[in-house]
C-alpha cells in the first residue's frame, strides 16, 4: 500500500514538512509497513518557498534586505535549478514584508511598504535567477506594492517632482511615476491565494488592513492612498483584477510594472511536485492543516489535494489542530481528524503539535488498514 503523505503547515506549531514527517512517524508506529511518501504542499502563503526548495532540490540563499518598517534583516529565499539547468528563484514576501516580523505595538501599516520584498527580487536577479516565482501571503503592508517597485528603482513624485517614500502615508500625495529606472526584470509568476481586487469593499483596505492594526480611519486612508496610485497610474482595470488586492496591493503591483503573472498558488506547487503524478501513483491519501475550516473551502492546500484526489478516485483522510463542523459534513475528504479530540485546551495542543500529529499518525494507519481490507 502506497500513502501519500502531504500537508500544509500547522500554523505557530509545525511547518508542513514537520507535520508530514509526524503523521509518517506515527503511521510506522503503528506497525505500517507501507510506502508512506511525504510530500510538504502549500499554498501562496507561508510555506510556499519551503515546498519549492524541497520539491526541486533547491538551495537556500541569505541576502540583506528589510522588514515592513525598513529594519534591516536577513532574509533567505530559495535557488532552484529548472529543466534546462537555468535557475529560478523562489521566495515568500512575508519573508521579509511579513507581518511575524512587527510586534504587535509597534505595526504602523500607514508606514509600512514592501521594499524589503524589492529587495529580494533584486538579489535573485543579480543571482541569475531567469524565473522568478514568489507567494504574496501574510503581509504586514498596504502600499500597492510601491515599495517593491522602489527596491527594483521606481521613484513616486509628488506635483514638484520630489521623490516620496514608498509608503501609503505619502502616497496620497503622488502625482506621477518615473519607471524609467526599473530593473529589467525575468518572467514573475505570483502565487495568490485570494481573489480580492485592489480597492472597494473587498479590497486590500477594507478586508486585510485591520489584521495589521488599521482602525476605521486609516482604512479609509489607505483606501485613497491606493486609489490615488490607480488614478495616477492609470490602471483601474488591473486594480479590478481577481488577486490585485493581495498582500496589501503587493498583487497590483507587481502584475501592473514587473509584468507578472497571478497564479493560484496551490497550482503552483502542485505543478513543480508533479501532485497528479504522485497522486495517481498513491493508494490513499493523508492531508492536514493547523485549522480546517471554511477558509480551507474556499482553496487552500487541503481542498486543492482533495479535489486532485476525487479526480484521480483516491480516498484522502484530514488532520487538523481543528477541525470545523463544516468540514466534517462536507463531501471532499473521506476521513477528518482533530487534535482537539485528544481533550487539551488550544495551547497545549499548539506546545505538543509534533507528539500529538505522530498519535493522530496511529489513528490514521488504523482507518487505513480498514479500507485497504474492505
Amino acid at each position: 500500500m502506497r500513502v501519500l503523505i502531504a500537508c500544509d503547515k500547522f500554523k505557530g506549531s509545525l511547518t508542513a514538512t514537520e507535520a508530514c514527517e509526524a503523521l509518517r512517524d506515527g503511521l510506522r508506529e503503528a506497525g505500517s509497513s507501507d510506502d508512506l511518501v511525504v510530500c510538504p504542499i502549500a499554498d501562496g502563503g507561508e510555506g510556499f518557498t519551503e515546498s519549492m526548495v524541497t520539491a526541486l532540490n533547491g538551495q537556500w540563499r541569505s541576502c540583506e534586505s528589510f522588514d515592513a518598517l525598513h529594519n534591516p534583516v536577513e532574509a533567505r529565499y530559495g535557488l532552484l535549478p529548472d529543466a534546462s539547468g537555468e535557475l529560478e528563484a523562489a521566495l515568500e514576501m512575508a519573508e521579509a514584508s511579513g507581518l511575524w516580523r512587527i510586534p504587535a505595538e509597534s505595526r504602523d501599516v500607514l508606514h509600512s511598504s514592501t521594499f524589503g520584498t524589492g529587495s529580494m527580487i533584486r538579489d535573485a536577479v543579480n543571482e541569475g535567477a531567469r524565473r522568478i516565482l514568489i507567494g504574496i501571503g501574510g503581509s504586514a503592508t498596504n502600499d500597492g506594492g510601491a515599495g517593491m517597485l522602489a527596491a527594483l528603482g521606481v521613484k513616486f513624485l509628488d506635483s514638484g517632482g520630489t521623490e516620496l517614500d514608498p509608503v501609503p502615508a505619502c502616497l496620497v500625495n503622488l502625482a506621477s511615476v518615473d519607471t524609467t529606472g526599473l530593473l529589467e526584470l525575468p518572467p514573475i509568476e505570483v502565487a495568490c491565494d485570494v481573489e480580492n481586487p485592489l480597492l472597494g469593499p473587498h479590497g486590500a483596505s477594507a478586508v486585510y488592513a485591520p489584521q495589521k492594526g488599521a482602525g476605521e480611519d486609516e482604512i479609509r486612508f489607505l483606501e485613497e492612498a491606493l486609489t490615488r496610485l490607480v488614478q495616477v497610474t492609470g490602471t483601474t482595470e488591473a486594480a479590478e483584477t481577481p488577486g490585485a488586492g493581495a498582500a496589501g496591493g503587493l498583487g497590483f503591483g507587481l502584475m501592473c510594472f514587473a509584468g507578472a503573472r497571478l497564479r493560484n498558488g496551490f497550482n503552483m506547487v502542485a505543478d513543480a511536485l508533479e501532485l497528479p503524478a504522485q497522486m495517481a501513483a498513491a493508494d490513499f491519501v493523508v492531508t492536514g492543516e493547523g485549522a480546517l475550516d471554511g477558509q480551507t473551502l474556499r482553496g487552500k492546500a487541503p481542498m486543492g489535494l482533495a479535489l486532485l484526489a476525487r479526480e484521480h478516485g483516491k480516498r484522502i483522510v484530514a488532520v487538523g489542530g481543528r477541525v470545523d463542523p463544516i468540514v466534517e459534513e462536507c463531501q471532499w475528504f473521506d476521513a477528518t481528524f482533530s487534535l482537539e479530540s485528544f481533550g487539551l485546551g488550544e495551547d497545549e495542543c499548539m506546545f505538543r503539535a509534533e507528539e500529538l500529529v505522530r498519535k493522530m499518525g496511529g489513528e490514521v494507519a488504523g482507518l487505513l488498514r480498514h479500507w485497504e481490507d474492505e
